[in-house]
């Protein structure tokens, strides 16, 4: 029995069942991150859509977990606050150890791909695309960390990401333009271009954005804020122009 049978027949025992996420009801867009030259900046507008309705917008959707790392969520938001969830018991975990050592983004990701895998073959996944990103002393000193995993467990690391329209609108943007050696300032003004990009292109995108970002210093996400948008390109003026079916 399916999902939907299952809670029909517990419905009708006068039970509640277990609960799932059939399909994602409130959802939140794009996160775009890339390591630049101290660490690690992740960014993502506030905005989360109701279906089609842009619902709620101030919606936070990047986190510090533990120490060393920054998560970005994009996909239904109660299964992101799931997640959150899942990291506070294991960061709360291995700091009851107290052994001196915490864990870091690597492990925290190779975490999130288990999670991700193991739920979605228990047919209920968690409808999420997850970037985790973070800075820990290793062998070879500072180690930049940039992954992402998404609701079937695929996962990779990459020097820059991004998640939803992003993974089409943006990443040729930072094909193209990210260097390692970018400074703070320079990795803010390419994140930002890429910002436009989506707000310009994407209904679902908001002009509220929210940065972040994780050095060896630790992990600041900063207060959202608006970008300053130009609405009088000519493709704007006309959206409809040439195109089949138009009058």
């Amino acid at each position: 029995m399916d999902a939907c049978g299952t809670q029909a027949a517990a419905a009708a025992a006068g039970g509640e069942g277990t609960q799932r996420t059939l399909y994602p009801y409130v959802t939140g867009n794009s996160v775009i991150a890339m390591k630049y030259k101290d660490g690690v900046i992740m960014a993502c507008d506030t905005g989360a859509s109701y279906g089609s309705t842009l619902r709620y917008k101030s919606v936070e959707r990047i986190k510090a977990v533990g120490k060393h790392s920054l998560i970005g969520g994009s996909g239904e938001f109660s299964d992101f606050q799931e997640i959150l969830r899942y990291l506070d018991e294991l960061t709360l975990s291995d700091h009851m150890w107290d052994d001196g050592n915490s864990l870091g983004p690597k492990e925290i990701h190779a975490y999130l791909t288990r999670v991700m895998y193991n739920r979605r073959n228990k047919f209920d996944p968690l409808w999420n695309s997850l970037v985790l990103g973070g800075v820990k002393k290793g062998p070879k000193g500072d180690e930049k960390y940039l992954g992402m995993v998404n609701m079937i467990g695929t996962h990779f690391e990459d020097n820059h990401l991004a998640t939803g329209f992003g993974n089409h609108m943006a990443i040729p943007i930072l094909r193209a333009e990210w260097r390692e050696d970018m400074t703070f300032e320079e990795a803010i003004k390419l994140i930002e271009k890429c910002l436009l990009v989506l707000l310009y292109r994407d209904r679902s995108s908001i002009n509220k954005f929210q940065i972040a970002k994780i050095t060896t210093e630790g992990s600041t996400i900063y207060p959202p804020y608006a970008l300053k948008t130009n609405w009088g390109f000519s493709a704007f003026e006309n959206p409809s122009k040439g195109a089949v079916g138009t009058w």
